[in-house]
């Protein structure tokens, strides 16, 4: 057993996604090991993340300002509407400049496969929908089986708009991938190539 603050740390980041026991111990006594400048700019930075982010009531993107600045950009579309699943998968659909609408964000609050529905994020969503009077909605998530199915759930959930468009990406992107990691190019291409869901 490692001494309590010690022990207590590797606990936490072993609480991270893909940081197992053995990686947050690694990390812990590099911490150990760096000058204590270093440590305590890493301790102001978690602090100012928890202080200064919040998350945006319209898009539900993490910000430093409510609405986000997509949001309260008065050139982008708000007819308009990309669905993604995660934070991450704005900043990538945004490095192709060519998407000049705005965003919604589903944090995996909406999940068929597992059960787990978020009325109330459906119920903004519908909201957002109306109040904008959306013409199209992009289903831009992840090309695999939980991102298919959302897109059948969605599809029968948005019915009741009979003007709405709905697309999704084209699949250019390989199932099983995360948009995340996907390069500019074939998010490009797959902006650009999305389809009509029928």
């Amino acid at each position: 057993m490692y001494p309590s603050p010690i022990q207590n740390l590797v606990e936490q980041l072993a609480r991270f996604p893909s940081i197992g026991h053995k990686t947050a111990e690694r990390m812990v006594f590099y911490l150990l090991k760096s000058r204590p400048e270093n440590l305590d700019t890493l301790a102001r930075s978690i602090i100012e993340l928890k202080n200064s982010v919040t998350k945006c009531n319209s898009c539900h993107d993490f910000s430093t300002s409510n609405p986000c600045p997509i949001c309260a950009d008065p050139r982008r579309n708000k007819k308009l509407i990309c669905l993604v699943n995660k934070s991450q998968d704005i900043n990538s659909l945004e490095k192709t400049q060519i998407f000049t609408g705005v965003y919604f964000v589903l944090s995996g609050q909406i999940n068929p496969l597992d059960g787990s529905i978020n009325s109330e994020l459906i119920n903004q969503l519908q909201d957002k929908i109306r109040t904008n009077n959306c013409e199209e909605i992009i289903l831009a998530l992840n090309p695999d089986l939980e991102g298919e199915t959302l897109i059948l759930y969605l599809k029968r959930l948005l019915k009741q708009f009979p003007n709405l468009k709905l697309s999704r990406l084209a699949r250019g992107l390989p199932m099983g991938a995360d948009l995340e990691y996907a390069d500019e190019v074939t998010l490009e291409n797959a902006l650009s190539g999305r389809q009509n869901i029928n």
